[in-house]
C-alpha cells in the first residue's frame, strides 16, 4: 500500500532543454497575460480611468504585486520543473549533487522579486513624474500594458533563472562496453 504522503510523480516525456522550455514558456505566457489583461480591465472599467497611484483602483496596486510576485513563483516553479525532468532523465542534462536546489530556487527567487518590483516601481514613478498629477490614463491601454508586462515576466523569467542553473548542468557521460573490457 502506498502512504497518503508518496507523491505522484508524472512521466516526462523525453526531449532537449530547450524545447522543454518553450514549452513552459507557452505555458507561463498564455494564462498570465490573459488573466492580467482581464483582471486589470476589468478592475479599470469600474472607474472609467486610471492614475499611476492615486485611488483604489490605480495602475500600481496592480502592476506592483505582479512585478514582484510573478518572477517569484515562476523562477520557483521553472527551476522545480527542470531539475524534476534531470532526475528522470526526460532531459539531456544532469543537475549536479552537490547542489543546494531549495537555496537556489529562494535565492533566486527572492532576487528576482526584489529587482522586478522595483524596476517597475521605478518606471511607475517616471511615469508619475513626467505627467502631470491630474493626468488620467485611459483604462483599455493600461490593462494592455499590465497584459504585455505580465508576459513579459513570463518569458524572461522562464530563461533567466535557467541561466544560473546551467553552471550545475552536465551531461552525463555515456561509457561504452568496449572501453570497460579495455580496462
Amino acid at each position: 500500500m502506498k502512504s497518503a504522503r508518496t507523491k505522484k510523480i508524472k512521466k516526462i516525456k523525453k526531449t532537449t532543454l530547450n524545447r522543454f522550455l518553450r514549452k513552459r514558456m507557452i505555458y507561463y505566457v498564455l494564462p498570465n497575460v490573459f488573466f492580467n489583461f482581464i483582471i486589470a480591465y476589468a478592475s479599470f472599467k469600474e472607474l472609467g480611468y486610471t492614475h499611476f497611484f492615486a485611488g483604489t483602483q490605480c495602475l500600481a496596486r496592480l502592476t506592483l504585486p505582479m512585478a514582484i510576485f510573478l518572477p517569484v513563483v515562476l523562477t520557483i516553479d521553472i527551476i522545480k520543473r527542470v531539475t524534476d525532468a534531470s532526475e528522470q532523465g526526460a532531459i539531456e542534462f544532469m543537475v549536479d549533487e552537490k547542489l543546494n536546489i531549495k537555496k537556489l530556487m529562494t535565492k533566486l527567487s527572492i532576487l528576482h522579486g526584489v529587482i522586478t518590483g522595483l524596476l517597475v516601481l521605478c518606471f511607475l514613478l517616471l511615469g508619475q513624474l513626467s505627467l502631470s498629477k491630474y493626468h488620467k490614463l485611459d483604462a483599455t491601454s493600461m490593462a494592455i500594458v499590465v497584459g504585455i508586462l505580465a508576459g513579459l515576466l513570463s518569458v524572461l523569467f522562464t530563461y533567466l533563472p535557467i541561466r544560473k542553473l546551467r553552471a550545475y548542468l552536465y551531461k552525463p557521460v555515456a561509457i561504452a562496453n568496449s572501453d570497460i573490457k579495455n580496462n
